[in-house]
């Protein structure tokens, strides 16, 4: 009786790890026609960047197409929109959430541009600071605080 139920359950394991696979597999698919989509309209634009936040779309203030284009379940999601001064326009953009904790706030950039989506930024005057460090946890800091004192590891 034990190993009929073992078998239904490793049966049942099996089959939704193909699906999970072939799903995997279609999404890769249509994550590589995007990307191509986004490398063949991609621009460079000067711009000023006059704030940055991460808010929902529908705060964003963004065109009301994309709002509708948006999948419903990603609507309440918060996503890092650059407002933006291209030309004598102001604009609100979606940036790469990668790129979002380089741009600086204030000042002038050289940003690659495609449509509405900003997948890449260049400082005009000077480098980009690089993005702050993230602050270590209380363990991490502990353990690296013990290590210093065994001598394991050398000091700053």
């Amino acid at each position: 009786m034990l190993a009929k139920v073992l078998i239904v359950i490793l049966v049942i394991l099996v089959i939704l790890l193909v699906v999970l696979y072939f799903l995997g597999k279609k999404m890769q698919k249509k994550q590589a026609e995007q990307e191509a989509q986004i490398e063949a309209a991609k621009q460079t634009v000067t711009m000023l960047i006059i704030d940055k936040k991460k808010l929902k779309l529908k705060d964003a203030g963004l065109p009301a197409v994309v709002l509708e284009q948006t999948p419903k379940y990603m609507r309440r999601a918060k996503f890092p929109i650059v407002k933006a001064k291209v030309g004598p326009q102001i604009m609100s953009l979606i940036c790469d959430a990668s790129i979002f904790d380089i741009i600086p706030v204030k000042k002038e950039v050289k940003a690659t541009v495609s449509g509405i989506y900003i997948t890449g930024v260049k400082g005009i005057r000077g480098k980009l600071d690089t993005a702050p460090a993230k602050k270590k946890g209380k363990f991490k800091a502990w353990v690296e605080k013990m290590q210093e004192k065994t001598g394991a590891k050398p000091l700053k």
